[in-house]
């Protein structure tokens, strides 16, 4: 009987996968790329086709979420295509991490698509604050795709706000009423160190999960939550909201042990850990073997003894990974 479990050498159950539909997108975050990006050619780029086999074969094999990334997913040709046709496999959970700039138009339809929860990025309140960090972002587009969001029923909404010192720290609590106004969960991230920038000193920028959680502590009581996403996030509930507030500390607060997830880059590599280089190359062996999926099955088992125990990220902003946050997928 084939395996439809995946379990890694540590006795870790996999059942999360997060697919990068495009390395490409419409803004330039300080923390995720370089100013100036050389983006792949298309034939180093999975098919629609690709991603949707890639996506049946892990759901085979067990897994219950699916979460589509860029880049920015929304600026893929066709994404809706795609989200129709993994729609239809039968996810306890699918959904999307976007930057929010093409949900004004897109929201209603990828909901219809049958796409889930949605992840909007959310950096800074301030216009000017928020083209800084973006560099080419409009908030106010953001903003009316929120809403937009809000108003197409999705099962979730969350926004992520990646914090960083001196950059958007001191917007903390206004981030927290606007999600409390809005119903949407949120959730804060320390920045990772993957790819080179010259942008900002990341060991200056590191602000810990702790500092944010003591800096919400000031305004409103956080009371630990008892369920758990499954996700990297620890999350909180305040007693007069029915919101959650989230914690993502991959520097702080190593989340490792119940790691129940991996990633397919655009170029077809499955990454087994986000902060480690170890990976299969899941292209290859789609395009020598187009027609039957059995070695694609059996190399994504075989993959699982890859994973590694946890990772190590320097707090003092050092890169370790060298491959850029829209080259891995969100």
């Amino acid at each position: 009987m084939p395996q439809t479990r995946l379990t890694d050498r540590f006795g870790r159950t996999v059942n999360y996968v997060r697919l990068s539909v495009t390395d490409r997108c419409d803004f330039r975050c300080v923390y995720c790329m370089a100013e100036e990006m050389t983006f792949l050619p298309r034939q180093q780029v999975l098919t629609l086709e690709e991603i949707a086999r890639i996506a049946r074969n892990f759901v085979s094999l067990g897994t219950e979420k699916i979460r589509l990334t860029g880049g920015e997913p929304l600026v893929r040709k066709d994404i809706l295509d795609l989200v129709t046709e993994i729609g239809t496999y039968g996810l306890r959970d699918f959904a999307m991490t976007t930057n929010g700039s093409q949900l004004p138009v897109m929201a209603e339809k990828l909901r219809k698509a049958g796409l889930h929860r949605l992840n909007i990025s959310l950096d800074s309140l301030d216009r000017d604050k928020f083209r800084n960090i973006t560099r080419t972002g409009n908030l106010d587009q953001v903003l009316e795709g929120i809403d937009a969001a809000r108003d197409a029923g999705f099962r979730g909404i969350k926004l992520n706000t990646v914090v960083m010192k001196g950059r958007n720290d001191e917007e903390i609590p206004e981030l927290i009423e606007f999600a409390r106004a809005k119903q949407v969960d949120i959730t804060f991230i320390e920045e990772m160190p993957l790819g080179e920038i010259s942008e900002h000193d990341r060991g200056l920028a590191l602000c810990t999960s702790d500092e944010v959680r003591e800096l919400i502590s000031e305004h409103h009581e956080l009371i630990e939550a008892t369920e758990n996403s499954g996700g990297p996030a620890r999350y909180y509930r305040m007693p007069d909201s029915s919101i959650r507030v989230g914690f993502i500390s991959p520097h702080s607060h190593n989340f490792c042990s119940t790691c129940n997830r991996v990633r397919v880059t655009v170029e077809g590599r499955l990454l087994l850990c986000l902060g480690n280089e170890h990976s299969v190359d899941l292209m290859r062996v789609l395009r020598s073997h187009p027609v039957t999926d059995d070695k694609l099955r059996q190399t994504i088992i075989d993959a699982m003894d890859l994973k590694p125990e946890r990772h190590h990220f320097s707090a003092d902003g050092d890169v370790e990974i060298l491959r850029f946050m829209n080259m891995t997928g969100g």
